[in-house]
């Protein structure tokens, strides 16, 4: 098997659950990890193991032992890390959501394809075997052709309004962090999003609190999605037809069990287990891809991934909710 070498810029939180995943992942090493903080990349390569510590993102990826970066730096931060790695000749998955807009995302996308090199949205979600699972029964017929989805994500966050949650200048707010997920997998199981209609509420920190949109699809079918970074929800996700639901179980974004409910009102669970923490779905298919000389997944393509950008963009531009790098933009 061919070994894939990663590089981490970011050192926080979701940075040491790739890390962990990757040590989990077949033909996958950590090879380094950059911060802006030396000594902030050298504790992180000292629990990680073997990894390289560097300085700052451009030595990371500048290095030649690297083959695919991963970033996991603060919303606001991933269109220009994109751009920094990719302009270095990497392979990029990175983290959701994206980038700030779709501006952004188009750009980044531009230069991948320019480059002829391999860029993934990190949405973990959609390499997750629960939703291989509900896509395979939905084409078996079982439950009909489907027309309908509803889900949330939500949690009370406990910090203060200077965590990136909630604060504007990093990119805050529940769509960003949350929204993404229902969002991503309604378009997943319904097809790409037509018309949407968003309502929310603004904290006074400037970031929505609490969004809630319907999304109708190409295919007819209709969603309806929540997210909220005060509130605590079942975090689950429905999808109905005339013959019954399914319902991807609570955290459906990393289920381990969906439920199947026939119209009959017969039922059963099914286990849906994963590997590892859930990234190595997603890591083992940036992999394959980037083995291949392929430049984008065929399970989350540039095109979706720049289509639901431009659908936050949307939901975003009816609640009033703008960025710095929407202000930029438009100068």
């Amino acid at each position: 098997m061919n070994t894939t070498r990663w590089g981490i810029i970011g050192t926080g939180k979701i940075a040491k659950e790739f890390a962990a995943a990757l040590r989990d992942t077949p033909g996958a090493i950590l090879a380094g990890v950059a911060s802006r903080s030396i000594d902030s990349a050298d504790t992180f390569a000292r629990e990680q193991g073997m990894a390289t510590a560097y300085g700052s993102y451009q030595a990371l990826v500048d290095a030649p032992d690297i083959d695919l970066v991963y970033i996991a730096t603060p919303h606001t931060e991933h269109a220009a890390n994109a751009l920094l790695a990719l302009e270095a000749g990497k392979g990029v998955l990175c983290e959701k959501p994206f980038t700030m807009n779709r501006a952004q995302a188009e750009q980044v996308v531009a230069l991948a394809r320019a480059k002829n090199l391999f860029l993934m949205e990190a949405m973990w979600t959609r390499f997750m075997p629960a939703l291989a699972e509900v896509q395979r029964i939905i084409a078996s017929g079982e439950i009909g052709t489907v027309n309908q989805v509803t889900a949330d994500f939500g949690f009370t966050a406990n910090a203060g309004p200077e965590h990136r949650l909630f604060n504007r200048a990093l990119g805050g707010g529940a769509l960003l962090d949350l929204g993404i997920y229902p969002l991503s997998i309604a378009a997943a199981l319904l097809g790409p999003v037509v018309a949407v209609k968003a309502q929310a509420e603004i904290g006074p920190t400037g970031v929505d609190l609490n969004t809630a949109f319907t999304l109708r699809h190409a295919g007819g079918g209709v969603s309806a999605c929540a997210c909220s970074v005060t509130t605590h929800t079942p975090v689950e996700l429905t999808v109905a037809g005339p013959g019954g639901y399914i319902r991807m179980n609570t955290r459906f974004h990393q289920a381990r069990t969906i439920t199947v409910t026939r119209a009959d009102g017969v039922a059963r669970t099914i286990a849906t287990p994963v590997l590892g923490n859930g990234y190595v779905h997603e890591i083992i298919e940036a992999q394959r891809c980037w083995q291949a000389g392929l430049i984008e997944s065929p399970v989350m393509t540039h095109a979706e991934t720049l289509a639901l950008m431009g659908v936050m963009d949307d939901i975003r531009a009816q609640v009033g909710l703008r960025y710095e790098a929407d202000d930029t933009l438009a100068d």
